[in-house]
């Protein structure tokens, strides 16, 4: 099973590779669709998060902080 995923893998990185340079020579050539799917498969497949999902677990986190800093200032008997 892994060997079949390094080999979709090697697979997916060499059309990236072929595909890549040329499309980026044209300020509007993008990617094609089966680039972007295959993409998107090889981050699934790596267990990859998404820059959006990397924003907002960042957003949670600093959403937590300050409600810890606003929890740590409250005089001890206004917490109970």
């Amino acid at each position: 099973m892994a060997a079949r995923g390094s080999e979709r893998l090697t697979e997916i990185l060499e059309e990236l590779v072929v595909e890549l340079p040329a499309r980026l020579r044209g300020s509007r050539a993008r990617l094609s669709e089966s680039a972007v799917g295959a993409l998107r498969a090889l981050v699934d497949e790596l267990d990859l998060v998404t820059r959006d999902e990397l924003d907002e677990l960042e957003l949670r986190v600093a959403q937590l902080e300050h409600r810890l800093r606003l929890l740590e200032e409250l005089p001890p008997s206004a917490g109970h």
